[in-house]
């Protein structure tokens, strides 16, 4: 299918979920959850059937034909959403005028309150500092034509909804591991109040998940002895701190500062790696695992630089495919094939969620 041809289904799509949802915002959700691929600026666009050149005509509509964008801007927001390196980001003051512009419907009539941040879920790090110092001042003001508070995906206003997080249901799930540990792991989901949204941590649930690591690591059937805790990122680099110390004896620790450069990942001069004796045990801690191979590529890296090591992965959020949190399959996950590819003697994961993903505490990277 072409990319022309998905386009118009994904808006056909999205014109017959608003007849069953009647929410934008509830359509871009489950829009996002089918197509992982596609930005939530896109969803949007979707989730109110509109072509780009559509949602053009209707932007151009609430600014009352003040301004004459058309639909290659669109198109250029978009691709930046995308990917890196391509197309152009949308300014503070655009996103206003297209969450109204979104927010009124397929019909163009409704009156559905759309956060700008919601639009830039998952790149708003990639918006220029002035426009993300505007999207958090935005927060928990009054939307142009409501008379209700809203709060946005990002900035201070993420953390009344961290201190009300909820963490969903525990349940076991097989994982790849070692022939004679144990492949059972309990995992617990973690629900988003705000679908579309990225969900952001609170130190509670940060914690409680390491916790969570700590006690599947313990229930692997035999004592596991880790030489070098490596963090991927400083989000992973705290939780191969707290698992160093609090399990592994305060074992050694590496640190692995990974650099996204379009569709590639490159590790920064910065990395630390210890040095240690032939054929270790090793554990990489990262905060999440997605679609990208970013796993695949560090445990190549490790391996070229400790020959013969064991090599186990810690993660604390896993994506699932479905909507469903609770999977029956370890390869219900986005990322399974990638994580079975990487060869890991076991994998560890605290927790599931849904798309665009998860935040830890204090915007940790």
């Amino acid at each position: 299918m072409s990319p022309q041809a998905r386009g118009r289904e994904l808006a056909r799509q999205g014109k017959q979920l608003w007849q069953q949802l009647a929410s934008v915002k509830a359509v871009a959700a489950e829009l996002i959850s089918r197509n992982p691929d596609v930005p939530s600026i896109q969803a949007f666009r979707y989730a109110a059937g509109l072509s780009q050149d559509q949602a053009a005509m209707r932007y151009n509509e609430v600014t009352e034909h003040q301004t004459s964008l058309g639909g290659t801007t669109i198109n250029a927001w978009e691709t930046w959403a995308r990917s890196r390196g391509a197309g152009s980001p949308p300014p503070f003051s655009s996103l206003l005028i297209l969450a109204e512009a979104y927010g009124r419907g397929p019909l163009g009539v409704a009156v559905e309150d759309v956060s700008p941040g919601d639009l830039v879920a998952e790149s708003y790090e990639r918006l220029p500092a002035e426009d993300q110092l505007s999207l958090r001042r935005w927060s928990g003001k009054l939307g142009p034509r409501s008379n209700r508070s809203f709060i946005s995906s990002v900035g201070k206003s993420d953390q009344q909804d961290a201190d009300q997080l909820k963490i969903g249901p525990d349940f076991n799930l097989m994982v790849p591991t070692i022939g004679y540990a144990n492949p059972e792991i309990c995992v617990f989901s973690l629900p988003n109040p705000r679908p579309g949204n990225l969900l952001h941590l609170n130190w509670e649930t940060f914690g409680f998940g390491i916790e969570r690591l700590i006690r599947q690591i313990k229930n692997m059937g035999w004592r596991l002895d880790i030489d070098v805790c490596f963090g991927v990122n400083e989000a992973g680099l705290t939780m191969a701190t707290f698992l160093a110390s609090a399990q592994f004896s305060r074992c050694a620790i590496g640190y692995l500062r990974c650099n996204k450069v379009r569709d590639s990942v490159t590790l920064a001069p910065t990395s630390f790696y210890p040095e240690i004796g032939e054929a270790p045990s090793i554990l990489i801690c990262d905060f999440e695992v997605k679609q990208a191979d970013v796993v695949g590529f560090l445990a190549g890296e490790i391996r070229r630089r400790y020959p013969q090591a064991l090599i186990y992965f810690a993660v604390f959020g896993a994506m699932t495919k479905e909507v469903d949190l609770e999977v029956d399959s370890f390869d219900d996950l986005t990322g399974a094939q990638i994580m079975r590819a990487a060869d890991f003697s076991a994998v560890f994961i605290a927790a599931t969620m849904g798309p665009p993903g998860i935040e830890p505490p204090l915007e940790l990277r």
